[in-house]
């Protein structure tokens, strides 16, 4: 309760009322007489709003008193006030008890004067201050414009510069890449002339082992001319003395390299089963996509078809060769050792085109594969190149490696050949090989690979080819062929053996 009453003398709202009162006297002759209603309207409602914080104090004093705390007096006093409308009560309400209420609401207007006109201070204040604030931004402004004008004629001259500076780079690149071309030509024209020097000087060093040979053989019939003038001369008839035997000469290349080729020649056979099969396979699968024994036949076939043709090739060499040599060879190796080792120093004159060529006829005329009318054999060319050439290489060692003679339906050999994935483990009979053995006479050097299954026939299976057939397509016997095929199981004698009957010849004698 104290405190209540504490705020409300500490608000001043009498000295308010009273101040009004005065400024409404003073201009109560020059207002009209709607402000002077609104005054009084005012000071109505101020009056009120006193008189509810009073009512407001009452009732916290009365309820301090209890139940029936100041009940006299309210009857006797507050009552009849309220009854008579308010009219009578300012008989009931002293003089400076309404004083002191104007004047506290006097004192407020004051203080309310003064902070507004402090506020309208303030607000000038801040407004001179905003004004030189403007002014210094304007010149800061000023300064930035200026910094941004040399920034911009700054960043000119350096992007001038800079691109000067790039054209020269660009200049010292091409200058730099122009001299390095010109030593790669330089360099590439040197590799040339060392090449063709290096030929020549080969050249010269057989023309020079030629010459000795042929000073050995003009010494050799010197002595001998030697020899029979002086028995001329002295007319005695004794017999010549023996010429002394020829002492044993150095290997020749073929031996000193046998072992090495041999060696390198297993590994590129290897290889042409693990990955260059692999890739011909893939390649005939894409025209052959459902018949997967044919693709199977026709890379056997081929491999078959390059390595006949390839000693086709060597037999026909070596025949020219040991023709051009008998006429002028004498030295300490015999014929054969020098015929071969001119073939294995000059292994670039075997025509590998023309076998090829010889290979993909055969297949073509082969009657147990074929192939769709729209692409050929030549397809394998890659494939049938490697592998001539790898059968060539194996014609010039000793002894020769070649392959082994396969036919359909032959019994299963554990020896010589491996079953494939898909066959019957079980089956003794061959239907179809996939790669041939490697064969050193009657050894086994590297193993085939064959598919066996249960009912193989011995009479090979027909296809049917959508290319048309020429007169050529089904091979007649030959007695060369032939007699290839029913001395396959003999040892050669001869250095090449003869070729190993394939299916077409098998299919023919049969």
């Amino acid at each position: 309760m104290a405190e209540s009453l504490r705020r409300m003398v500490n608000n001043g709202n009498f000295t308010s009322l009273q101040d009004k009162l005065e400024k409404w006297l003073d201009d109560y002759h020059i207002n009209t007489n709607d402000q002077n209603v609104a005054r009084a309207c005012e000071l109505v409602e101020l009056n009120a709003r006193v008189q509810g914080q009073l009512f407001t104090l009452l009732n916290l004093v009365a309820s301090e008193g209890g139940l029936y705390g100041g009940v006299n007096t309210l009857k006797n006093r507050l009552l009849p006030w309220l009854s008579s409308g308010f009219a009578a009560s300012a008989a009931s309400v002293s003089a400076d008890t309404s004083l002191a209420v104007l004047a506290e609401a006097a004192e407020k207007d004051r203080q309310i004067t003064e902070i507004q006109s402090h506020y309208e201070q303030q607000l000038d204040n801040m407004e001179k201050d905003l004004v030189e604030t403007k002014d210094d931004a304007a010149a800061l402004k000023a300064e930035l414009d200026e910094t941004r004008d040399e920034l911009d004629d700054t960043r000119r001259k350096s992007t001038g510069t800079m691109m000067a500076t790039e054209d020269e780079i660009i200049r010292l690149k091409e200058d730099q890449v122009r001299s390095l071309q010109n030593r790669i030509r330089d360099r590439r024209l040197q590799l040339r002339l060392t090449r063709d020097e290096s030929s020549s000087l080969r050249t010269r060093v057989d023309m020079i082992g030629d010459y000795e040979r042929q000073v050995r053989v003009l010494r050799d019939e010197i002595a001998i001319l030697r020899g029979e003038r002086a028995v001329l001369e002295n007319g005695l008839p004794e017999p010549l003395p023996p010429l002394p035997p020829p002492r044993p000469g150095s290997p020749t290349h073929a031996k000193l390299t046998d072992s090495v080729r041999r060696s390198r020649l297993i590994g590129r056979y290897n290889d042409l089963f693990s990955i260059d099969r692999v890739e011909a396979l893939t390649t005939l699968r894409r025209y052959i996509p459902d018949d997967e024994e044919m693709v199977q036949r026709i890379v056997f076939v081929g491999v078959q078809e390059a390595f006949h043709a390839a000693k086709m090739a060597f037999r026909a060499m070596r025949l020219r060769v040991r023709k051009n040599l008998a006429i002028t060879h004498i030295g300490p190796e015999t014929l054969e050792e020098a015929v071969l080792d001119y073939i294995v120093r000059n292994t670039d004159l075997f025509d590998v085109n023309g076998a090829v060529q010889d290979t993909i006829r055969a297949m073509n005329v082969n009657p147990k594969i074929s192939f769709p009318a729209e692409i050929d054999f030549n397809l394998l060319h890659p494939f049938i190149r490697e592998v001539c050439r790898c059968g060539w290489g194996m014609c010039a060692l000793e002894p020769p490696l070649d392959i082994s003679p396969a036919t359909d339906a032959e019994l299963y050999n554990e020896l010589k050949y491996r079953r494939s994935y898909d066959s019957e483990f079980t089956a003794p009979l061959v239907a179809y090989h996939v790669w041939p053995a490697l064969m050193e006479y009657d050894r086994v050097v590297v193993k085939g690979e064959a598919v066996t299954k249960r009912g193989a026939s011995l009479s090979p299976r027909r296809v049917t080819s959508p290319r048309p057939m020429s007169p050529s397509r089904s091979r007649s016997p030959s007695p060369t062929r032939s007699g290839s095929a029913m001395s396959v199981s003999s040892r050669p004698s001869s250095r090449s053996s003869p070729r190993p009957y394939s299916a077409a010849s098998s299919y023919v004698s049969y």
